[in-house]
């Protein structure tokens, strides 16, 4: 099977699609001044729209694992995702509280989702 890389620099690709699953790297804010919900709805954003570029979609998320900065925000960061993933769909999930690269990151999302079947 052929592994494909996007958006690639060299460091790190923001798509790797193989075997019919598509993986997106750790996706971040680019308004850093917004709220947690904010910021979250812009990850949620650059997330529909690099699997949109791989041919897929939310509607097919296999797993997301989700790192925020602080648990005291955790809801507004809910808030933004249960508005977003579809209903009957959520795929498996971890949250958790992390030091993110940048002290103004508030959340940093990673999903990987399936290919649709032609």
């Amino acid at each position: 099977m052929t592994v494909s890389y996007h958006d690639s620099n060299a460091r790190m690709s923001q798509i790797t699609v193989y075997n019919g699953t598509v993986y997106l790297a750790g996706q971040v804010p680019t308004d850093a001044t917004a709220d947690m919900r904010g910021q979250t709805e812009q990850v949620l954003g650059r997330i529909d729209a690099l699997l949109a570029e791989a041919g897929t979609s939310k509607e097919h998320l296999v797993s997301a694992q989700i790192w925020v900065t602080s648990m005291t925000e955790f809801d507004q960061m809910n808030a933004a995702w249960d508005a977003w993933v579809v209903p009957g769909r959520p795929p498996v999930r971890a949250a958790v509280e992390a030091k993110l690269a940048k002290p103004e990151w508030k959340v940093e999302i990673m999903v990987v989702a399936a290919l649709p079947e032609a």
